[in-house]
């Protein structure tokens, strides 16, 4: 029997992990891979994500990553650069590095906290308390939660040739099935969230949902000071599609490039993202090289649960976080700082709860991450259906690229970099976009959404 056992060995599992094995808990880490190992990610720090990586001691291990300085944006024919804003919770740069290197690197500082890390191995089933039970139309739990009280998890250690190919009856198996027993359970397996789906989660249909591709090029810019953002990328014929491209410095002779888009654009359903990818990087600019003959390998990407919209996030003894929670910033896309910082507060919450407080320091924290990313999220949700318009995306940016110090503001408020201490315009200008998104309730959003066939 462990304190608790982590579903998936990400950010949000592995931070989490680090968190309590730091503070002495026994963890178990469950990580259907081996690291190091390929994740599709858009490769970029923000100083959010490098204040999460600097308080587990590991700033230092970023030393030979590519650091840069700031955003370059490009829309409708400007471009303006913003350096990361100086504040006092976070620093003012940022790094690139690719999943398969920092991911490792996490988990192991976990490992060497205390944690027991798991790889190639796999959760096949939740293991169902007394409290709860399985019926045909799924888990039904205790009148107190909507998710299952668990004893733990049933896992499978992955048998080599499977994980190399992906396919399950590939090569032998290895020793069968076995129990993994916890007081606790965090669920952290990603976007997807295949344990999710098994307790019952789901995902709010009426709140954005991302899709986004990404591939790797060679370029002579691989040391670029700024990541870089196109705010109206355009087809073939020089048309302005639904979506924004990015181009990101690793600092090792590749650039990450992307595209993305959001289920809030009434397009969204007659996009190929494929060819959408084409497109930006046949559009991008020619200073970047890039090609097909530049290219490193087909572009691969997934959908991004965004906005807080899975849930529920929280059950008598079960916790999820991460992009399982569809915590990912809808102004920007990243994901990886809020897995870390949920992880953390998961950490912090079954701390309480392992020292006696119970399954009431459960429901604390999915009282903690509403408190925390709550209303922007709600602003954030707001302001992407507005940009949606292409009419209403046309003017903001238009506008906006005209004014460097606009655009800094912006970036305050998009990175979730506003300052506590001092207000200014973005904090200000924030204030007002929370009163507005007030008077636009989700519910609105969700009856044009489905007039819209969001999906």
């Amino acid at each position: 029997m462990h304190d608790v056992v982590i579903v998936g060995g990400g950010p949000a599992g592995s931070s989490c992990a680090y968190w309590l094995a730091d503070a002495g808990w026994d963890v178990v880490v469950v990580e259907k891979k081996h690291f190091p190992r390929v994740k599709t990610c858009g490769d970029g720090l923000t100083p959010r994500a490098v204040r999460q990586l600097a308080d587990m001691g590991l700033e230092d291990a970023l030393a030979g990553s590519h650091k840069y300085g700031g955003l370059r944006a490009y829309g409708f024919g400007q471009s303006v650069e913003m350096q990361w804003p100086e504040h006092p919770n976070f620093p003012n740069y940022g790094y690139t590095i690719t999943r398969h290197d920092l991911d490792g690197l996490v988990a192991e500082r976990a490992v060497k906290a205390g944690a027991t890390l798991l790889a190639g191995t796999e959760v096949v089933a939740p293991i169902i308390g007394e409290a709860g039970f399985i019926s045909e139309a799924g888990f039904i739990s205790d009148a107190g939660s909507t998710l299952p009280h668990l004893k733990g998890v049933t896992i499978r250690e992955k048998a080599a040739a499977e994980e190399a190919t992906g396919d399950r009856t590939a090569g032998d198996r290895t020793a069968g099935d076995r129990e993994l027993l916890a007081r606790y359970v965090v669920v952290a397996d990603g976007a997807n969230s295949r344990v999710g789906r098994m307790l019952g989660t789901n995902r709010r249909r009426d709140l954005p949902l991302g899709m986004a591709l990404r591939g790797y090029y060679t370029s002579d810019r691989h040391d670029d000071p700024f990541i870089e953002s196109h705010l109206d990328i355009r087809d073939a014929e020089g048309n302005v599609v639904p979506g924004y491209g990015w181009i990101f410095p690793m600092g090792d002779g590749r650039v990450n490039v992307g595209v993305g888009l959001l289920s809030t654009d009434r397009r969204w359903k007659g996009v190929n993202t494929s060819h959408l990818m084409d497109a930006f990087v046949n559009w991008a600019p020619e200073s970047w090289g890039l090609s097909p003959g530049t290219s490193l390998g087909p572009p691969t990407g997934g959908k991004l649960p965004m906005g807080l919209s899975v849930g529920p996030r929280a059950g008598a003894n079960v916790l999820l976080a991460g992009d399982a929670a569809g915590t990912i910033n809808p102004f920007n896309g990243e994901g990886i700082a809020y897995g870390y910082e949920t992880g953390r507060l998961a950490a912090a919450a079954l701390g309480h709860a392992l020292s006696g407080e119970g399954p009431r320091a459960l429901a604390d924290y999915d009282r903690q991450i509403e408190a925390a990313y709550g209303p922007y999220y709600k602003v954030a949700r707001a302001f992407v259906r507005m940009i949606s318009n292409p009419q209403a995306m046309k003017l903001c940016v238009g506008v906006g690229m005209r004014s460097e110090f606009v655009m800094s503001q912006l970036l305050r408020i998009m990175a979730n970099l506003m300052r506590p201490d001092a207000p200014g315009p973005a904090e200000i200008g924030f204030r007002a976009m929370e009163l507005i998104s007030r008077l636009l309730p989700d519910e609105v959003a969700a009856l044009e959404a489905a007039s819209a066939g969001t999906p």
